[in-house]
């Protein structure tokens, strides 16, 4: 079996585990601001990114997205589009961590509840800035194979079309 078709067949399986993967990371990102969302918006507004009237908009929305999305991973619904919201998703929180740090910002990302003002000693800018690098190839690899087992996506796909046959197989078959 040639390496393409080996792939061919793993690759729904794999697609399948990243996709499950992204929406535990969004699941396990959003439940603890929603418990929190008074922390959620002092997590939005410690990175001095967004003017002060909209930060209690996404600090609070923030979360729920997040759920939202994972929702649509679980499902495999839209899973190309949910892995582009997701890449859209990690480039912000990539921006701000390098901002955080660019500025000498001492806080804690608040990815996974928390978030604000920490001491110097708390920050680790490069070990966040790798996970965020983990995350954007899981989702650079969804949205390139977002074909997935137990997807809604593939219940609502047409049947693949039946392999054309070969030119020597058609002659054989009208010359035997």
């Amino acid at each position: 079996m040639a390496l393409r078709e080996r792939f061919g067949t793993v690759q729904p399986w794999l697609s399948l585990l990243v996709r499950l993967s992204m929406a535990v990371i969004l699941i396990a990102a959003a439940i603890p601001k929603m418990q929190d969302i008074p922390k959620s918006i002092i997590a939005v507004r410690a990175y001095r990114l967004l003017p002060e009237e909209v930060v209690p908009f996404v600090g609070t929305m923030l979360p729920f997205l997040e759920l939202a999305l994972a929702a649509l991973l679980l499902l495999g619904a839209f899973t190309r589009l949910a892995s582009i919201l997701w890449l859209a998703m990690m480039a912000a929180f990539t921006f701000g961590v390098i901002w955080a740090w660019a500025t000498g910002l001492t806080i804690d990302c608040g990815c996974f509840g928390g978030g604000g003002e920490v001491d110097a000693s708390e920050t680790n800018y490069p070990a966040h800035l790798m996970e965020r690098l983990g995350f954007i190839a899981l989702g650079t690899f969804l949205a390139i194979w977002p074909r997935s087992r137990f997807s809604v996506d593939q219940s609502l796909a047409p049947a693949p079309e039946p392999e054309p046959e070969t030119r020597s197989a058609h002659y054989s078959a009208d010359h035997t």
